[in-house]
């Protein structure tokens, strides 16, 4: 299953990909890694929440805010490679928390994106990542989360897709040891 279809199954939508509001871009891309700037929250031009986790917002608020910033990153990132079928993997979460004094429960809130992730990209979603509390965010937004991906290349995209499976080295066999698995 393609993560546009799992995307239907789940009944979402992407969104289009956010304007930067400052001198930055969405994405740069260096050899086989994207690296995607800081998003948040935003749902057709607004803040899904404002305010601070443990303060102004629940858990299951900041939830939600993550999981709709994880939406928005994957539209970046569509945008970016014109498919999330040539995501080989999510390497690296980092997540923002608005945190109010004492608020500790951070990677509850960010399990909103990574959840999402896993549940859109399968096994290509899971990753490593870091939730910390923050004390302001730009425009009293609860979450900001940025993104490292690893792409597939074209070659091993086309030969994965072509047999079903992955592309794989065998030990010091080089290009006769390729094997499909």
């Amino acid at each position: 299953m393609t993560p546009e279809d799992r995307l239907q199954t789940l009944g979402l939508e992407l969104p289009d990909p956010p304007v930067p509001v400052g001198a930055y871009t969405l994405s740069a891309r260096t050899g086989n890694l994207l690296f995607l700037s800081g998003t948040t929250c935003y749902r057709d031009g607004r803040p899904l929440f404002r305010g601070k986790l443990g303060r102004d917002l629940t858990i299951e608020e900041g939830y939600a805010a993550a999981r709709q910033t994880a939406l928005n990153l994957l539209a970046v990132l569509r945008g970016s490679l014109g498919d999330l079928g040539r995501v080989s993997r999510i390497v690296k979460l980092n997540g923002y928390v608005n945190s109010a004094p004492g608020f500790t429960e951070q990677p509850a809130v960010i399990n909103g994106a990574s959840d999402l992730l896993q549940a859109i990209l399968g096994e290509s979603g899971r990753h490593a990542r870091t939730s910390v509390g923050v004390a302001e965010l730009p425009g009293d937004i609860p979450v900001e989360i940025e993104m490292i991906v690893e792409i597939a290349s074209p070659r091993r995209q086309a030969g994965a897709s072509a047999k079903g499976g992955r592309v794989r080295e065998t030990r010091g066999a080089g290009r006769q040891g390729r094997k499909r698995s």
